[in-house]
């Protein structure tokens, strides 16, 4: 039996903010993983986040799950799959263009064109363009997410500032590439942008377990799909590294160079990683269908936006911005207050389209 949800936008956004943040605080503890590989770890994690937790997840939340995945259509499932598998790929462009280009414009870069892409393009496939801008608060919400891209732009040019006053004077550029790295953000970001459309794509499969009375929880059974496609991309790169380095063996045994560290503590913190990541997925659900059906597709901006948004204030609090120069600080100020208009915009635009408990 369908369970009807009933629109909350304030509460959407809040449940968005809640998965940000633990997306933010994702790889803390990947700094206490030591005498690992980067692929040991990163295929750790990536089991428990890409594989394991979606496939519990929906086994806990979404009721007759079998009968769902039965009835659901089978070109759906793969098609969510496959998109996922691309999502993957741009994660590892992403790591590669930091290399070139640094954290900060590769974040800029890619999440703010990820936040586009996964915001616009699906309404544009599905012909609902017109029919959105005849919408109230329809303004409001496109306003949002053009803030917000420009608030992530903006956010990611006071990194880059940051990198370069920290930096000064101690060479750390050598291996800087502009045309490199600005290839492989724009991989990044429009791939990343093709896990909205993965969820996009698994929307009748949510409908059917939202029919088998799945509820607010019925976004679940998406990631099912989407989320398994990206660990078969972390499979087999990792797969690929570990014969390259010949790291496999760092599953049994810590690797002999460096000291220190403990083979279970690795296993805690790849855990740990890898359940705050599957977290903001969890959460992401739970804000999506809080925001009713008129602007269920702002949900990828406010969750990139937020997730930028709070990623600097932790870094803020931890004053990892101490020692930069006052052009940097003020470049940063100003991006986080379009990111906070943005949100602000968004909020009200998805209020005024579905208004507390209408």
């Amino acid at each position: 039996m369908m369970n009807l949800i009933t629109p909350n936008p304030l509460l959407g956004v809040g449940f968005h903010a809640v998965g940000a943040g633990l997306s933010a605080n994702t790889y803390s503890s990947q700094k206490y993983v030591e005498r690992w590989s980067w692929e040991t770890f990163w295929l750790a994690q990536a089991v428990w986040c890409w594989l394991l937790w979606p496939i519990l997840g929906a086994l806990f939340t979404i009721p007759q799950l079998w009968q769902v995945l039965s009835e659901a259509p089978k070109e759906r499932m793969l098609l969510s799959f496959l998109m996922g598998i691309g999502y993957g790929v741009g994660g590892m462009a992403f790591n590669f263009s930091i290399r070139y280009i640094g954290f900060s414009l590769t974040y800029s870069i890619a999440v703010g064109l990820s936040s586009i892409l996964g915001t616009l393009v699906p309404p544009l496939v599905h012909g609902q363009v017109h029919e959105i801008l005849s919408r109230t608060g329809s303004s409001w919400v496109l306003a949002g997410v053009m803030a917000g891209a420009a608030g992530i732009a903006i956010c990611g040019t006071a990194g880059h500032f940051k990198e370069r006053d920290l930096d000064a004077g101690q060479g750390t550029h050598t291996g800087f590439s502009l045309g490199k790295g600005l290839l492989l953000s724009l991989i990044a970001g429009a791939l990343s942008a093709v896990y909205g459309f993965a969820l996009d794509a698994a929307i009748p499969i949510v409908d059917i377990a939202e029919k088998h009375g799945a509820g607010i929880w019925k976004g679940n059974v998406a990631y099912i799909f989407a989320n398994t496609g990206a660990f078969v991309t972390s499979l087999v790169y990792c797969t690929y590294l570990m014969w390259k380095n010949k790291s496999s063996g760092e599953f049994k045994q810590l690797r002999s160079v460096g000291v220190g560290g403990r083979l279970s503590m690795n296993y805690l913190f790849a855990f740990i990683t890898g359940t705050l990541w599957y977290g903001q997925f969890f959460f992401y659900n739970l804000g999506h269908v809080r925001l009713g059906k008129d602007y269920a597709f702002s949900s990828w901006a406010i969750h990139m936006i937020l997730l930028v948004l709070i990623s600097n204030g932790v870094a803020i609090m931890f004053r990892e911005w101490k020692g930069c120069g006052g052009r940097t600080k003020s470049t940063l100020g100003l991006g986080l207050a379009f990111l906070c208009t943005a949100i602000l915009w968004l909020t009200y635009g998805n209020f005024l389209g579905a208004p507390l408990g209408k």
